[in-house]
């Protein structure tokens, strides 16, 4: 285990046993900025220590939609992806059977969806074991991500999913936070509050103890809804030269029911869905 490795397993350890009061708040906050800084420079060193290669497959996007299946290694993703789109996509009675990125077109009611067959994933992928980060990297690319899942495994395995894309800035139903955040030469913090009451999580102590992390010492702030300390996080993680952009994307469970897939209209949900949130 590397380091940095060691360092974050103690500060996700510190966060478990630390009780959150109005004492302790400013230290929470301290240490989920230290946390978020680490795991981006975590990803940046495998990144570079392995070529780059986290940027995901070159496959041009096409329709008008894209939607990526991402799940664990043999749980219907490519069987999915031909009896939906015709394309074939080799699948067997073994795991990573995929070992790239296959794209098929799904034609819907009008509409032209790009369905994108994603090798599996393993707990992990995020720090770069397996083709892990090239698989999140392209599902970066997504309108909407499909989490294939197997009805004979536990349950626990869909959560494993949300926190491997959310540690590689994925958010998965969520929106942008409303906050402005800029950094200037200088004239100090300035925080502006557009609410019709205080904010519930961000003071200005709070503030200060984030930004002080990030050395960031003359920034104008401006919240426009009450967003919580992991959001104003990942607002300023998103600023250039800082971090890592954080994505926001619709994501949906699909479940497989072995031995065979579910029958085709089963999924149809799914992409009215994908129609009412892109429609033509």
């Amino acid at each position: 285990m590397s380091a940095s490795a060691q360092r974050i397993a103690a500060i996700e350890e510190e966060l478990a046993r630390t009780q959150k009061n109005k004492a302790t708040m400013s230290h929470i906050c301290m240490l989920k900025a230290q946390l978020a800084q680490l795991r981006r420079q975590e990803i940046e060193s495998q990144m570079k220590a392995a070529g780059g290669g986290g940027d995901g497959w070159d496959v041009k996007a096409t329709g008008d939609a894209r939607v990526g299946l991402i799940g664990f290694p043999s749980v219907g993703k490519s069987t999915l992806l031909t009896k939906m789109t015709g394309t074939h996509s080799e699948s067997a009675a073994y795991e990573f059977t995929t070992l790239t990125c296959i794209p098929g077109i799904i034609r819907y009611k009008g509409a032209k969806i790009q369905l994108l067959d994603l090798p599996g994933i393993i707990e992990g992928a995020k720090d770069g074991k397996g083709r892990g980060k090239r698989v999140i990297g392209t599902a970066r690319t997504c309108s909407l991500i499909l989490m294939v899942l197997d009805a004979s495994k536990p349950v626990t395995h869909k959560k494993l999913i949300e926190k491997e894309l959310h540690g590689f800035g994925i958010r998965l139903n969520q929106s942008k936070p409303n906050v402005y955040f800029k950094r200037h030469d200088k004239g100090g913090i300035q925080l502006h509050v557009q609410l019709p009451h205080a904010p519930t999580y961000i003071t200005p102590q709070i503030l200060k103890s984030v930004l002080q992390e990030y050395k960031i010492h003359h920034a104008e702030i401006t919240l426009r809804e009450d967003c919580t300390v992991d959001e104003l996080i990942d607002i300023i993680e998103s600023t250039d030269k800082i971090g890592m952009m954080r994505v926001y994307m619709y994501a949906a469970p699909l479940v497989n029911s072995p031995p065979r897939l579910l029958p085709f209209l089963s999924f149809s949900p799914c992409f009215r869905f994908l129609l009412h949130l892109f429609p033509r």
